[in-house]
């Protein structure tokens, strides 16, 4: 016999004993669930039947079944079946998925506003989410919502969004302040797309209608008291996600890049512009009960000297207890830091503290970067919170924390919500 054939003969001898010794997966079972399809929870495994047995893959896949809003937790178990084959159990513990959300945010300025709305997170059991909000922030405003992640494949999904925003804006100029009504209408698209378990992304536009109002204040004959502008806005999302939830307690690290081209359509009165920012989320167990997290926002847009600036100084966004939108700017550096720690835990409820930071600094618009370290433009808001959980309810976490302002012409107040605050 031919020494190639005989080297070949040995090869395939050698090869076909080691996939004969590999443990394979006979079944892959779903248990504990309810409204959840068993078929959605099978097209976004990674673990399939006929495949070798991975208990990195399995590993995975329950980490991506626990950041799906409709499970509070899930584990597996591994049953020898026959023949070096084994069958793969997924055990799911579901969330209630139709859920209110309550935002209430106020400063010892006797500013109050608020943001109702109601979502299902689970729409058709397939981990859609559809929902809207009603907000009253001196007029008011609603937003519709649609996403769907993995509608058309276990990678690829869609997002829509369509919104009327009315608030009442502080715009800023010539050290003096005005208030307009401001008005968005807009209907975005994005397609969405997940490379991997830790990585995705979102990628489509929008088509918007601002609208300024005058209606009280210090005015300028070059800045316009009445805006009416039709906008379009490219838009792309980076996100690289490796968090581990267990109930309340989340630890590791995500980071989400935003990046937009605005453009105005035949309009010369506001140029166009391009505006990125990066979240970076940090979260650490600290011993049995403490749960440390962290939020980092650095963000950047064109650098125009107009009092519209994209970037505000906000109760709701990232300050605690600074007031609403006291002021704008072209870039913004802010830390969010907390330490939660778990009272109480009973079955399926959890009374968290919360000891908080918020720290940030914003660029003027026309500015320098040196405006960062400008004590006019920093703000600083230690305080105190709680939270009241439900484990077995997505995102049925009620906050109520309060900030003290210690940096200079600072305002201190409460902000209330439902979710944690980041």
């Amino acid at each position: 016999m031919h020494i190639g054939r005989i080297i070949l003969i040995l090869g395939l001898f050698c090869y076909s004993m080691v996939q004969a010794q590999e443990s394979m997966i006979a079944d892959v079972k779903i248990q504990g669930n309810k409204k959840l399809k068993t078929g959605f929870i099978l097209k976004i495994a990674k673990v399939k039947p006929g495949a070798v047995l991975d208990s990195a893959l399995i590993e995975e896949d329950i980490k991506r079944l626990k950041r799906l809003p409709s499970v509070s937790h899930a584990y597996y178990q591994v049953f020898y079946s026959q023949n070096n084959a084994y069958n793969v159990f997924y055990n799911i513990e579901e969330n209630f998925t139709i859920i209110p959300s309550v935002n209430v945010y106020t400063s010892n300025n006797d500013e109050f506003a608020y943001r109702l709305g109601l979502y299902e997170f689970n729409f058709l059991g397939r981990n859609i989410t559809l929902g809207g909000y009603y907000q009253k922030d001196n007029f008011s405003s609603y937003g519709l919502n649609f996403r769907a992640p993995y509608l058309f494949s276990r990678k690829a999904g869609i997002a829509i969004n369509v919104q009327d925003l009315n608030t009442r804006e502080p715009v800023f100029f010539d050290e003096t302040t005005a208030d307009y009504r401001y008005q968005n209408k807009s209907l975005e698209v994005l397609g969405l797309y997940e490379f991997n378990f830790k990585h995705s992304i979102a990628f489509g536009g929008s088509l918007f209608n601002e609208n300024y109002s005058y209606i009280t204040g210090a005015t300028n004959t070059a800045i316009p008291q009445q805006l009416d502008i039709d906008k379009h806005a490219l838009k792309f999302i980076y996100e690289y996600n490796n968090l581990d939830y267990n109930y309340q307690c989340v630890t590791g690290f995500k980071s989400i890049f935003n990046g937009q081209y605005v453009g105005v359509n035949g309009n010369s009165q506001l140029p166009e512009f391009f505006i990125g920012w990066n979240d970076f989320l940090y979260f650490k167990k600290l011993g049995v009960r403490g749960n440390w997290a962290n939020r980092l926002r650095v963000g950047l847009s064109s650098n125009a000297d107009s009092p519209f600036s994209p970037f505000a100084v906000d109760n709701n966004l990232n300050i605690r207890g600074v007031g609403n939108t006291i002021d704008r700017g072209t870039g913004a550096i802010v830390l969010n830091t907390e330490y939660r720690y778990t009272l109480l835990e009973k079955d399926w409820f959890v009374m968290q503290s919360n000891t908080f930071i918020d720290a940030g600094s914003w660029r003027n618009p026309g500015g320098e970067f040196g405006d960062f370290g400008d004590a006019d433009n920093i703000r600083i808001n230690p305080g105190l919170g709680l939270r009241f959980i439900h484990k077995s309810i997505f995102n049925a976490i009620f906050r109520i924390d309060y900030g003290f302002g210690i940096t200079k012409n600072d305002a201190s107040g409460f902000v209330f919500g439902i979710g944690q605050y980041f």
